[in-house]
């Protein structure tokens, strides 16, 4: 019976880590096309009879997609409004997750129903009304408005996904520390923040990511001496083509923060996205 059951269970693990493969192999398959096209000749990125791997290797792009336009200043700009979002987001939607979680009052459920109604609600939809709202409020074109109108998806989105992690810490835990002394705000501090700290950490990452690679927005409510780093990329399509060599010469160049930031994070990220499955 045993001997039956090994090839079986064999069988099964080999399904899985193919299935597993195609997966990683599918996910992973547009980023090495962009790396491939931004290192070959800016020839060979429109041949019609494309390569798997390229014949030769130039950093050409790189310099052409710095001579295009300010890159710096676009990057600057989105470093500043994706890092103001995440620090406003995850200070307001820790304090807003941890009321509904931790707190009974009235109107509570249509707190959270109205979190959920707000993710559901597409972001095309509200161009118009943000766009009046802004420039009634002298906001237009200034990064304090880009800032207030990335708040405005990523706070719900922050709030529910601290709101998962905060209502897996036991509320033993804060009233043994309250028994021993401690005020609510000391036994948050010293009880939960530690506990909640890897779920803010993914958070953070999932709410840097949605700011940084937000593109409507910046474009409508952005000129272009202000532009983010996402609209700089379509310096690159022009009245005579698109220059895709040097396109994704800048898209790689683009992807390198988020790339350092999972690197910085990505065992505070591992520990956050697994915290609540296993409960002792």
């Amino acid at each position: 019976m045993r001997a039956a059951r090994r090839p079986a269970t064999a069988r099964g693990g080999l399904g899985w880590n193919l299935l597993g493969l195609l997966v990683f192999a599918t996910a992973g398959f547009p980023v090495y096309w962009m790396l491939n096209t931004a290192f070959k000749p800016a020839r060979d990125a429109i041949d019609p009879d494309p390569h798997f791997f390229p014949r030769t290797l130039t950093a050409e792009n790189f310099s052409r997609a710095l001579d295009v336009a300010d890159f710096w200043g676009p990057v600057g700009r989105s470093l500043i409004v994706s890092l103001a979002v995440v620090a406003i987001g995850i200070v307001v939607g820790m304090l807003a997750a941890l009321a509904i979680s931790r707190f009974a009052f009235r109107g509570r459920k249509i707190v959270i129903v109205g979190i959920l109604a707000v993710q559901m609600v597409p972001l095309v939809a509200m161009i118009i009304p943000v766009f009046l709202l802004l420039n009634d409020l002298g906001q237009y074109d200034r990064l304090t408005g880009l800032i207030i109108t990335y708040l405005t998806f990523v706070l719900p989105f922050t709030v529910w996904t601290l709101r998962g992690f905060i209502v897996n810490i036991p509320r033993e835990l804060e009233e043994a520390a309250m028994v021993d002394g401690c005020t609510r705000a000391g036994a948050f501090l010293r009880v939960v923040f530690p506990l909640l700290a890897p779920g803010m950490v993914a958070t953070s990452v999932y709410a840097f990511i949605q700011a940084w690679n937000e593109y409507l927005y910046a474009l409508m409510l952005m000129s272009q001496q202000n532009q983010t780093a996402t609209v700089w990329l379509g310096n690159f399509t022009t009245k005579h083509g698109t220059e895709y060599a040097p396109m994704m010469a800048g898209a790689t160049m683009m992807a390198v923060p988020i790339v350092i930031l999972f690197l910085l994070v990505q065992r505070k990220m591992a520990a956050g996205l697994t915290a609540g499955a296993v409960k002792g």
